[in-house]
Order: C-alpha cells, then sequence, then structure tokens
C-alpha cells in the first residue's frame, strides 16, 4: 500500500470514527437526557462534513466551510464550558 493510498485510508477511518461519536452523542442526547452531549454531536457532525466536502470536492464554498469550522470549534468551546460548571 503506497503512503498516499495509507493516508486516504486512514483519514477516512477517522471520518467514519467522527461520524460513530457524533452517533453515540445524538444517542447521550435522545435516550438518556444528557443534554451537554449536543454540542459534541453539533460538532462532530460538522466535522463529518467538512471532511467529506474536502475529500470528495463536493464544492462547497471556503466561506461556508470556514464559518461550519468555526461553529463547531464554538459548540465544543461551550460544551466543555458546561461540563466544567457541572464539575463544580
Amino acid at each position: 500500500m503506497g503512503s498516499t493510498t495509507m493516508y486516504a485510508a486512514i483519514h477516512l477511518f477517522s471520518i467514519f470514527l467522527e461520524l460513530v461519536i457524533c452517533v453515540v452523542a445524538l444517542r447521550m442526547v435522545f435516550v438518556r437526557k444528557r443534554y451537554y452531549a449536543l454540542g459534541l454531536a453539533v460538532t462532530f457532525g460538522i466535522y463529518v462534513f467538512y471532511d467529506l466536502s474536502k475529500q470528495y470536492a463536493w464544492g462547497v464554498s471556503a466561506g461556508f466551510l470556514n464559518w461550519a469550522f468555526f461553529i463547531a470549534t464554538v459548540s465544543a468551546l461551550l460544551t466543555v464550558l458546561w461540563l466544567n460548571k457541572k464539575a463544580g
């Protein structure tokens, strides 16, 4: 396996793991009523969209992707701040 092929496979596997995190976080929200996990679901859902749109050249504008990434980052920040507050 060439290094380019290996890196592409690793990247696709990373995207798959992001999707798994998103699905688990959504389950935490809707089944276990752990509403803080919504921030994780938003963050990783955006990461999946961002990575797939770059990987497969979906033609999404750079401006939109930059805003999406910013929203994902803010979502993650708010989630960790909420968790920190709940922890005491």
